[in-house]
């Protein structure tokens, strides 16, 4: 029997030898391709060699490592007494999560190797191509789809050729500029997932100038570094969407420093342009205890968008300008009904808004996108591909119930939309307001088979119709 127990032993101590080494190749494994960062000095690996692994993900290198030995032994306190002395407590390594940022890995760049270009001329889809996949998600908005086309092409063209002979094309950034909700978020995002590049989407308003509180201008590649897992090559190809720009224009009769206005329009003019800047990774400032990397941006396309309120009324003095006197003079109520106003803006109205020559030179393809109408409203209610309805109507068919809409209730919703003046974002929250009993109360009966939306249902004066499997309509 002593002799079998032995094997027995023998065979488990065998086995968990075998999982041992399984777990450390898989280990071995997730690191690969990736480097590690020193979690005091931050200096990659290529830099301070070879890495001293500590609990909770952690890395020392050897020169920090020593250093803290020296000053261990440099002390006139005995440590070894403090062990045992009662009230005094030493750090506890598993502690620090709480305390400091997990130690974020970055994707290694191997030095000497050539690798092929990631982007092939060839299989970057023409400009028509570009619009016709826009047409599927985005409703009207032509100029605004056709000029981001023709932008977007002309970008990863130039990424993917990198020169052309001796001349060098520009960096064709983007300034968007439209009223609330008629879709300049919804075109970046829908392009991103279009092309399969990574997307950081930061809103303007928190960006502050270095040294003050709130994000630094670098934050917004931090956001693209993550987007593209940490892959330093895969983030200098994507896209950077900076909304709600408006807001960095300069404060009119401002008698205090504007730390979050005009200063930080001249922190993003390197970003725009192309230079390598160093990015805290895994967090918006670099003082943060986290690594920096170095991120070069000539191949990020950057797109800004901004609702710029009160701009009509820049262009419309500017229109106006000749029309105070004279048999030949406009009437000065002559631009107040023109719906389409914005797309006269001109690079003189924008500065005195508020932007700095500088930043506008920039951002060399300004378009604008026209407010929606109520027609507008109800095809963006049903044709696109992920429409509103679409939506519901996926809903409702996941409990087998047919959801149904009359023309004249989408008529009846964008009439609604366009009194609420938020542009699509309205037809949301009124579609929200009439299915919260409909998604309530069909779950309740199996035996209901369709149910149609009515224009007296969605004005509060009836019921939606509802037919039940196997019989007639009925009224709910």
């Amino acid at each position: 029997m002593s002799d079998k127990m032995d094997f027995r032993e023998i065979d488990e101590n065998e086995e968990r030898k075998t999982d041992i080494v399984e777990t450390v190749e898989e280990t071995v494994g997730d690191d690969e391709g990736y480097e590690k960062y020193c979690f005091l000095c931050h200096r990659p690996e290529s830099v301070a060699g070879k890495m001293i692994d500590l609990p909770n993900n952690m890395s020392v290198c050897s020169d920090c490592m020593n250093k803290s030995f020296e000053a261990m032994n440099n002390t006139p306190i005995d440590i070894s007494k403090l062990m045992n002395t009662p009230g005094v407590q030493f750090l506890n390594l598993s502690d620090l999560d709480s305390v400091f940022p997990k130690q974020q890995r970055v994707k290694r760049k191997k030095e000497g190797e050539k690798t092929a270009p990631a982007l092939n001329i060839k299989d970057i889809p023409a400009p028509h191509k570009i619009k016709g996949q826009l047409d599927e998600y985005v409703i009207g908005q032509e100029h605004a789809k056709k000029a981001m086309s023709v932008a977007v092409y002309n970008h990863y063209k130039r990424v993917a050729t990198d020169t052309m002979d001796d001349i060098e094309i520009e960096k064709s950034n983007m300034l968007m500029i439209g009223p609330t909700g008629s879709g300049k978020t919804y075109l970046v995002k829908t392009l991103a997932r279009l092309l399969d590049v990574p997307l950081a989407i930061a809103d303007a308003t928190s960006l502050t100038e270095a040294g003050y509180i709130g994000d630094d201008i670098e934050s917004v590649l931090s956001k693209l570094l993550a987007a593209a897992d940490n892959d330093v090559e895969k983030a200098e190809r994507g896209i950077v969407f900076i909304d709600e720009i408006d807001k960095l224009a300069k404060k009119r009769n401002a008698s205090q420093r504007d730390v979050s206005g005009e200063s930080v329009q001249q922190g993003l003019l390197k970003l725009l342009e192309g230079s390598e800047v160093e990015v805290p990774v895994g967090a918006n400032s670099k003082n943060a205890m986290v690594p920096l990397e170095t991120i070069n941006t000539k191949n990020i396309l950057f797109i800004c968008g901004g609702a710029f309120p009160d701009l009509e009324e820049i262009i419309k003095e500017r229109l106006n300008k000749h029309s105070s006197m004279g048999f030949i003079a406009d009437l000065k109520d002559k631009y107040d009904n023109e719906k389409d106003i914005l797309s006269k803006v001109t690079v003189e109205d924008l500065r005195k808004f508020g932007m700095i020559p500088e930043f506008i030179g920039r951002l060399p393809i300004i378009f604008t996108l026209q407010g929606l109408n109520e027609d507008m409203l109800v095809k963006i209610l049903k044709e696109p591909k992920n429409a509103i309805l679409k939506q519901y109507q996926k809903l409702l068919a996941l409990d087998e119930v047919k959801l149904e809409f009359d023309d004249e209730a989408l008529r009846t919703i964008a009439e609604k939309a366009m009194k609420k003046d938020t542009g699509a974002r309205a037809l949301r929250s009124i579609i929200e307001e009439f299915m919260l009993d409909i998604m309530y109360e069909i779950p309740k009966d199996d035996n209901i088979g369709m149910v149609t939306i009515t224009k007296e249902y969605i004005e509060g004066k009836a019921s939606p119709l509802i037919t039940m499997r196997g019989q007639a309509r009925i009224t709910g």
